[in-house]
């Protein structure tokens, strides 16, 4: 069951999302190369803890960090370590915060340096493609046309969108119904309605969409070792435009 979320609720995930928010510009602007995950990943977790709050992936599932950081080929849940970023790196931070008994999710992915145009331009697609899959999430449409929005642009540019993982619902808990595919056919899925609030996730990559785990149960990297990246918001759906809670005044 898909749950509708109170004006008063959506509010309580917003102040999550926020920190979310403040802590991904605040990676951005740290990485740079010769830091590693595992440093990053000790700044965000005081970060969070510095705002009340308590980092959402610690712990869940025996994860054993505060954010996941996926670098270059690893598409997602790449688990903080002491390898150092290099120049012409791209690496993937997710990050969820819990605050008040609410939850908010949120992901980007940065470039190292300077880094190869192909890279900079999957990153950029990717970015596009999940506020083309946002602009979807609008009452009385259906969970699956933001799916389909989200494959069709991507496709569009000549990329592949990986399909073992899903975007889903946010609320108090981290991952709650419906699941957002991004890939699918449009007008299949659940109804949207206003009230719903849902972590929309794009993963692309260069080459195949097929995943591999590694041996620590976590990290998913592509099959064929093509780059890949991941965005990520958590929205709220209105009777008008979406609002993006993970997003900066």
């Amino acid at each position: 069951m898909i749950e509708i979320k109170t004006q008063q609720e959506i509010m309580k995930i917003k102040r999550s999302c926020e920190i979310v928010a403040e802590l991904l510009r605040e990676i951005e602007l740290l990485i740079k190369p010769g830091m590693t995950t595992m440093e990053l990943d000790k700044f965000a977790e005081e970060f969070i803890r510095k705002r009340k709050a308590i980092p959402a992936f610690k712990g869940y599932r025996n994860y054993p960090a505060s954010i996941c950081a996926s670098i270059n080929e690893v598409i997602v849940h790449g688990i903080p370590n002491k390898r150092k970023l290099c120049e012409g790196d791209i690496v993937g931070i997710d990050v969820g915060v819990l605050l008040d008994g609410y939850y908010g999710d949120g992901a980007a992915t940065f470039p190292v340096g300077k880094v190869k145009d192909e890279h900079l331009a999957l990153i950029n697609v990717t970015r596009e493609s999940l506020y083309v899959g946002i602009e979807k999430a609008r009452e009385n449409n259906k969970i699956g046309d933001i799916s389909h929005a989200i494959q069709e642009y991507v496709e569009s540019k000549g990329y592949n969108v990986i399909r073992d993982f899903v975007g889903h619902g946010v609320g108090i808990r981290l991952h709650e119904e419906p699941t957002i595919p991004n890939y699918g056919e449009a007008g299949t899925g659940p109804r949207i309605k206003a009230g719903m609030v849902f972590a929309i996730e794009p993963m692309v990559c260069i080459g195949s969409y097929e995943v591999e785990i590694l041996e620590d149960q976590w990290t998913a990297r592509t099959k064929d070792g093509s780059y890949a990246a991941h965005f990520e918001h958590t929205i709220a759906v209105t009777n008008g435009e979406p609002l993006i809670l993970t997003k900066l005044n």
